[in-house]
């Protein structure tokens, strides 16, 4: 089982933990820290970062980096969720480009825990940049 709690500091600002004992400030205003929905699209842009990058360890494939963005609208009324994200990853290094648009299909579809959620109630959809073409 996965624990966390937000401890409030002051005005919208909260000290968050989790499981993992690595402690983050929270901050609504983005005075001190992310906001909670930044932190969203932070996760997102990870967990899917970290599949594409075992699918292609695990495939060889010789990327020397890798960067996902994400952009991301709101729905105009509270609660205020995400309706559309474009997740952009930018990899580099001489792969082929089958093993990377296979990666971030596997992510999508199969492994990323963040994006499955997130899935149900916004239109994710993917580009990829190669730095390397």
């Amino acid at each position: 089982m996965t624990n966390a709690r937000a401890t409030w500091v002051e005005k919208q600002r909260f000290d968050g933990i989790a499981s993992s004992g690595h402690q983050i400030i929270v901050d609504g205003d983005k005075a001190a820290g992310n906001s909670p929905m930044e932190l969203i699209l932070i996760g997102l842009c990870s967990c899917t970062g970290y599949d594409v990058a075992s699918i292609l360890q695990k495939k060889r494939e010789p990327f020397t980096s890798l960067e996902v963005r994400a952009q991301a609208e709101r729905a105009a009324d509270p609660p205020s969720i995400y309706t559309e994200i474009k997740l952009i990853y930018r990899i580099g290094g001489k792969v082929s480009r089958k093993a990377v648009e296979d990666a971030v299909r596997l992510s999508k579809e199969k492994y990323c825990s963040v994006s499955a959620m997130l899935a149900k109630t916004a239109k994710i959809t993917a580009e990829i940049v190669y730095l390397d073409a």
